[in-house]
């Protein structure tokens, strides 16, 4: 598997579509189209239809674009995958895993929205349980292309404090890391 430097990753609210369209601009290897944390619930759906238009506009270049969708375990999560099945991403990104079963789970999701077999899974690892058993989630799907580290949600979990040095979850970063380099 090819290593793909992704030096800067821009995360765009799906619920501000001039963010999004301003995307199109700025000088980043990545960005990331959130519905999960970067929505209210009450816009949700119309925050999906317009990533869906955004992404179909085009325009975005040499980028790779992936879709942060929500959870599974949410009312929202199933119909964000079916709604990219097929769109012109590289990868979809999953909040809050934590286990190889769900891993299962969302590729036997994956196949039932109409999802090809070749987009690549991101997982947001963000909480202990994620980090503790990240080696055997990785190891439960060859789809698995890229471990995303969620510090923010991680050190609330921790019940923890940011720090400049970040020292307090410098364990957890470099347990994922060595996972991720041991899995290719």
């Amino acid at each position: 598997m090819a290593i793909t430097p992704r030096r800067s990753v821009l995360y765009m609210p799906g619920a501000n579509q001039r963010a999004m369209d301003k995307a199109r601009s700025l000088d980043c290897d990545c960005i990331i189209f959130d519905l999960e944390d970067a929505v209210a619930e009450n816009a949700k759906e119309q925050a999906r239809g317009a990533v869906a238009q955004m992404i179909e506009e085009g325009g975005y270049g040499y980028r790779e674009l992936v879709v942060r969708v929500n959870g599974l375990d949410t009312p929202w999560g199933r119909d964000d995958m079916a709604a990219f099945a097929g769109m012109p991403i590289d990868a979809l990104l999953f909040p809050k895993v934590e286990s190889a079963e769900q891993l299962v789970e969302i590729e036997k999701q994956a196949t039932a929205a109409g999802i090809a077999g070749s987009l690549a899974l991101w997982l947001m690892i963000e909480t202990p349980r994620g980090v503790l058993d990240v080696r055997s989630v990785i190891a439960a799907s060859k789809r698995v292309e890229c471990l995303v580290m969620g510090t923010s949600d991680l050190v609330k979990e921790l019940r923890a404090q940011h720090t400049p040095a970040r020292a307090n979850i410098g364990y957890a970063l470099q347990h994922c890391v060595l996972a991720a380099r041991e899995a290719g």
